[in-house]
């Protein structure tokens, strides 16, 4: 997931308490030039009640990857600022969380001079959609010269383009596009930056933190957001970057004390998750209690390839409990005794939480 937003909305800071990796925040444009990479753990409890039950060495979270990229300002699909810089580097994201500030503070310039989420995030917009709107022009001269030759796909893909250039030129993203999966196969070499998907992330004051409701630009923000079906979190990047530095018992401390349940940060990694559509399965034994990543509609065989490429070849069956079944029963035998452990064959999808032993052979 790439981070991105115009320069000093909070996207370094935020960046920070995301990974603790310390990336730059300073208060002029252009202080993040190269990309900041990180990987972070996605809060997952089950693994730690697991890792109880099954007396387990190690635990190991899924993990989710944060990109954060320079700041973009106005003309950067035609080279302006660190503009292509930028728009390589969120070319090679799966998704988006755009940074939008949401808070006052005279002693932080402001690119534009003033607060404006919904303009901020029609300035970045506006740039993407210029950026896709060039790669899918040059696209359609092609198929167009196909259209000459009788090509039998290039109807088709010309009809597909000719539609992606009249929104993507009323700065209407690809994704709010009507496309068929079909359709977004034509297309997808050109890995268009307005077809990620996006959340939004209100960057607010630390004493709104817990409860930005009175916030005129969070309300702004989403209501814009609502109209596209896009979600948006509210944090405090500067809370969380406090949070961060702490160890795990004074945060937990911190966090009551700004009254708030769950850290920010938690929030937008298992939104982030939600939104590239992915879910997690588990494993359990003495040596480790394990999150594993997959999409959505993974059957038991790609899940089991996850594991090792061997487990999905020589696939024979998958021995699933629910995590839910589990913990209530106490033991998998317990859990086995109730019926409540099941055989499930290659036509089986995975549900969020399955506790899985895997048999194959190869």
């Amino acid at each position: 997931m790439g981070i991105v937003g115009l320069p000093n909305v909070g996207k370094s800071t935020l960046f920070n308490a995301i990974t603790k990796a310390g990336a730059e925040a300073a208060n002029y444009p252009f202080c993040t030039i190269e990309p900041n990479v990180g990987i972070v753990d996605v809060p997952d409890p089950r693994l730690q009640v697991l890792s109880d039950l099954y007396h387990s060495k190690r635990i190991v979270p899924a993990g989710m990857k944060f990109v954060d990229i320079a700041g973009l300002v106005k003309g950067a699909s035609k080279g302006e600022g660190l503009g292509n810089k930028f728009l390589s580097h969120i070319r090679q994201t799966d998704a988006i969380a755009e940074v939008v500030r949401c808070f006052e503070d005279g002693n932080i310039t402001h690119v534009e001079g003033s607060i404006d989420p919904i303009r901020d995030i029609e300035i970045i917009n506006t740039e993407l959609c210029l950026a896709d709107l060039e790669s899918v022009e040059k696209q359609q001269l092609k198929v167009q010269k196909l259209l000459k030759s009788g090509d039998k796909t290039a109807p088709a893909k010309n009809a597909l383009l000719t539609r992606l250039v009249e929104a993507l030129g009323d700065a209407k993203p690809a994704r709010q596009v009507e496309m068929t999966k079909d359709e977004k196969e034509m297309i997808r070499e050109l890995d268009l930056l307005t077809l990620k998907p996006i959340l939004y992330v209100a960057n607010v004051s630390e004493e709104e933190a817990a409860d930005a409701s009175g916030n005129p630009h969070v309300k702004a923000l989403t209501e814009y957001a609502e109209k596209e079906g896009a979600q948006v979190i509210t944090i405090s990047a500067k809370v969380e970057e406090d949070i961060a530095s702490l160890p795990a018992d004074e945060a937990k401390e911190y966090l009551e004390m700004e009254g708030l349940t769950e850290a920010g940060l938690d929030r937008l990694i298992k939104a982030g998750f939600s939104l590239l559509g992915l879910q997690t399965f588990l494993t359990a034994g003495e040596m480790e209690s394990r999150a594993w990543t997959i999409v959505k509609g993974f059957t038991a065989p790609q899940a089991a390839g996850k594991i090792h490429s061997d487990f999905e070849k020589g696939f024979i069956r998958a021995e699933i409990v629910s995590y839910d079944d589990l913990v209530a029963c106490g033991s998998k035998q317990a859990a086995r005794e109730k019926g409540l452990v099941r055989l499930e064959g290659k036509d089986y999808i995975m549900q969020d939480g399955d506790v899985v032993e895997f048999r194959f052979n190869v």
